[in-house]
């Protein structure tokens, strides 16, 4: 069981908590994190997510996750990349790059998206897979990213997001 707080539509916390499925099963509003790592090479980390995954399996996106009731955003990001990446995140070297609300094109994920930007030294053996969250990693030069939501590659999550372009716009200022 996973206990997330639960929102109103302005991102408000509304003193309810409940869990994930509940969460997902009655679309309400929560909290999630992105992390956009960058290399020093100026190229994004993508991972895949494991074919035993309930949604999107076998698709390639950023690392991410739920917040935790009560956990703030920051926290949760370490958290989350350390738990399935392996990498030890100095918060203070995280930077929010956007908090977008969103709907899911699913219908069942109506979250407040809080986008972190993370550089990072290591290369991909560096890193500790959680096989159970994630099949593979790879690093992309921007030029690539902005093909795959030029096409809208369906091996990709990343390029249905409203928020793209303002990720783009971020990391090619800040790249």
């Amino acid at each position: 069981m996973e206990l997330l707080d639960v929102l109103d539509e302005e991102g408000n916390m509304t003193g309810k908590v409940e869990d994930k499925d509940i969460i997902h099963e009655k679309a309400l509003w929560h909290k999630e994190v992105d992390a956009w790592i960058v290399n020093e090479k100026g190229e994004i980390l993508i991972q895949k997510r494991a074919e035993t995954k309930k949604q999107a399996p076998n698709k390639w996106m950023t690392t991410g996750g739920h917040v935790k009731s009560g956990e703030d955003t920051k926290k949760a990001i370490a958290r989350e990349v350390k738990e399935e990446i392996g990498l030890e995140c100095e918060k203070e070297n995280l930077h929010l790059i956007v908090i977008a609300k969103h709907c899911s094109w699913r219908g069942d994920n109506n979250v407040f998206r809080y986008l972190y930007f993370y550089r990072t030294q290591k290369q991909l053996q560096d890193f500790i897979l959680e096989k159970r969250e994630v099949s593979e990693l790879k690093y992309i030069t921007i030029q690539e990213l902005e093909q795959i939501v030029e096409n809208k590659d369906e091996d990709y999550l990343f390029w249905r997001e409203e928020y793209i372009q303002d990720v783009i716009h971020y990391l090619k200022k800040n790249i």
